[in-house]
């Protein structure tokens, strides 16, 4: 049964690999746990590696045993890096993104570790495609305290605002807010004419940028936002803004499908600390 469907609370779903290298995300989830007042739900998820059909019973409880027992060493874990509040364990069987997203249902965002360089096709990359809530990807250790969002003048990008937002308020951080607009291929024909006009160009990409930003400041009073308005491709100004964050913040741009966009995509494989991917909603 999912948490949606079991009703149970809001939480922070940690994916938990029982891994040295998992304890840097695992800080991360822990603390997410923390500021936001939710429970921490370690979840580990172990692959029957026999074809369908194959029966072992004996050897299907053995794996479940060494799962709980995993898990177990997880919850102590998080104690020692300074969980306090509820920490539960959860065991699924299934590839990992397919049983983590199934187990996403009643979680208010998940985190996940990854390594410093993803590689192509990797796991964590589809996890961030197919999920319908915030997926953080933890890679290295802690940053600049500063919380950077890529915007692009679309609403598309408004929920990654306001996640981002919301983590640097929680987190007492600043936000920077980036838009880099030299993007002609990827504007409507009627706007073609601006890149002809850098002035025109700028000030137009201002005011949406102000605009963008305006809801948060206004939720917000007391946060430090930041803004900046670059004549740059997305792709190499966000390579740039990564470096400069301890939390990247960044939309899908999947359109409801479950493919992520390409800058986004490119993003999370370049980024050396944590990325947040946060889906597009309709409403």
């Amino acid at each position: 049964m999912t948490g949606a469907e079991s009703g149970e609370q809001a939480h922070v779903l940690f994916g938990y690999d029982g891994t040295a290298e998992n304890d840097t995300a695992l800080r991360w989830a822990i603390e997410e746990a923390r500021l936001r007042g939710l429970d921490l739900v370690m979840c580990h998820c172990w692959h029957w590696p026999y074809p369908e059909g194959h029966e072992d019973p004996r050897g299907e409880t053995v794996m479940r045993r060494a799962g709980w027992n995993l898990l177990e060493r997880g919850r102590r874990r998080a104690r020692e890096l300074g969980a306090t509040g509820a920490v539960r364990g959860r065991l699924v069987r299934g590839p990992a993104r397919d049983a983590l997203l199934r187990e996403s249902g009643g979680a208010e965002l998940m985190v996940v570790g990854a390594p410093e360089r993803l590689a192509e096709g990797a796991g964590v990359l589809e996890l961030a495609a197919g999920a319908d809530r915030p997926v953080v990807v933890v890679k290295d250790g802690m940053g600049p305290r500063r919380v950077v969002a890529g915007a692009d003048g679309s609403t598309w990008c408004d929920p990654a605002l306001g996640f981002a937002a919301a983590e640097a308020a929680l987190r007492r951080w600043e936000l920077r807010v980036v838009y880099a607009c030299w993007e002609p291929a990827a504007v409507d024909a009627d706007e073609l004419a601006l890149f002809h006009d850098r002035e025109l160009l700028e000030k137009t990409r201002a005011a949406e940028l102000e605009a963008a930003v305006a809801p948060w400041r206004e939720r917000y009073p007391t946060l430090d936002i930041r803004v900046s308005l670059l004549l740059e491709r997305p792709l190499e100004a966000l390579f740039d803004a990564a470096d400069d964050a301890g939390l990247l913040v960044l939309g899908d741009r999947g359109g409801g499908i479950a493919a992520l966009g390409s800058t986004s995509t490119a993003v999370l494989r370049h980024a050396r600390r944590a990325v947040a991917i946060v889906p597009a909603r309709p409403d």
